[in-house]
């Protein structure tokens, strides 16, 4: 039996032309049938979201972010839970911001590697200020301050199960 994990794909805003598009690229992405329910997004009237949570092999989450990757218009998360010797990981993705990625532990909190906490202290040069703005780089603030609205928005939505085939 091979390793399977799980995780969510949110479409925090896309317009209705790229709806059929997401779909086949996520679905594409893990070799599963997507059909989505689309909802509008109140956060961005004329917008749609949708949730899917999909299960698969672990790195799915990784070729689910890349296939949506630099899509105008499009606002998205994926997550991906921890699965025997693989971390989890959540990739966050906005038109203005583009692609954020971070590993995650098992209740969803971003891992700062060493190496990154190094070179935060090390470029700050004790500076409290440039320490929290490079702390919050590494932590995907921005990311997280132009998502939070659309994420609020989408509370209730109906969420779909895709499961890969084989």
């Amino acid at each position: 039996m091979s390793v399977m994990t799980r995780g969510v794909l949110f479409v925090h805003s896309t317009p209705r032309a790229l709806c059929p598009h997401v779909e086949w690229a996520a679905g594409g992405a893990i070799d599963a049938q997507a059909s989505f329910d689309w909802t509008p997004q109140p956060a961005a009237p004329g917008l749609f979201r949708a949730e899917m949570s999909w299960q698969a092999p672990p790195g799915s989450g990784a070729k689910i972010a890349s296939a949506l990757r630099g899509w105008e218009h499009l606002r998205y998360e994926v997550t991906e839970e921890p699965s025997p010797g693989v971390d989890g990981a959540r990739w966050s993705h906005t038109p203005d911001l583009g692609i954020f990625h971070a590993v995650t532990d098992v209740h969803g909190n971003i891992m700062v590697p060493e190496d990154r906490v190094r070179t935060a202290l090390e470029v700050s040069a004790g500076n409290p200020r440039r320490l929290t703005d490079e702390m919050a780089l590494a932590l995907g603030q921005a990311w997280d301050d132009e998502l939070e609205p659309f994420r609020h928005a989408g509370d209730g939505a109906p969420v779909r199960w895709l499961h890969k085939v084989g």
